[in-house]
């Protein structure tokens, strides 16, 4: 009998043995997130002087390492988005024209209408502002010209994109005037960044701090 327990008393033995040396393991601590590049904080830092911060920031920073801390690669870049979201939303408003022109409400046509032309304009006065961005000297007569041009046509482009929701006021409420007041409004929330951003680039500039 004894020697058939004799592998089980050793086995318990050599198990609490095992137990009472066994080192407590320990979880590894959790490391801390990097702190953000200084490409991705500049944008984050240029972005707060905005009237849409968290937009700009989600907008822009996929394009941190091609602005490289550079004011004005950010405006031009900015400047650009606006103009990519505008050209779709005026391309949606086209679509939207065409099929109210078989409509019955002609408010709602009207309103179409004149809301394509609107972005229309802003289309244009974007082009105008990103082509000179591409083209601007580094300072002096030539430069505050160009700047002023850029922010003249980027205030233009924004009071455009208004006048379109503006338009359907006195439409009736509806999927139309729906969509359309909130893709207006998504694109005028870009324009008002970057013409935010536009104006950060000049007194940046004017202050001699770029």
């Amino acid at each position: 009998m004894l020697s058939q327990l004799l592998p089980i008393i050793f086995f318990l033995f050599f198990s609490f043995f095992f137990l009472l040396n066994a080192k407590p393991t320990t979880s590894s601590p959790i490391s801390p997130s990097p702190p953000p590049s200084n490409n991705t904080q500049f944008i984050l830092t240029s972005c707060s002087s905005t009237l849409y911060p968290d937009l700009c920031s989600s907008s822009l920073l996929h394009y941190a390492d091609a602005v490289s801390s550079d004011p004005a690669r950010l405006a031009r870049v900015s400047i650009a988005v606006s103009l990519s979201r505008a050209r779709r939303t005026a391309a949606y408003v086209s679509g939207l024209s065409r099929q109210a022109d078989y409509g019955s409400d002609q408010r709602a046509s009207s309103a179409l209408h004149d809301c394509f032309t609107n972005f229309g304009d802003a289309v244009d006065a974007m082009r105008g502002s990103l082509k000179q961005m591409r083209q601007l000297g580094t300072t002096g007569e030539s430069f505050r010209f160009s700047m002023s041009n850029v922010q003249t046509w980027m205030s233009a482009a924004l009071t455009d994109e208004e006048s379109c929701t503006d338009g359907f006021e006195d439409v009736a409420e509806g999927r139309v005037k729906k969509e359309v007041s909130e893709k207006a409004e998504a694109v005028k929330m870009v324009t008002s960044n970057a013409l935010a951003l536009v104006n950060r680039f000049v007194n940046t500039v004017a202050s001699g701090t770029q």
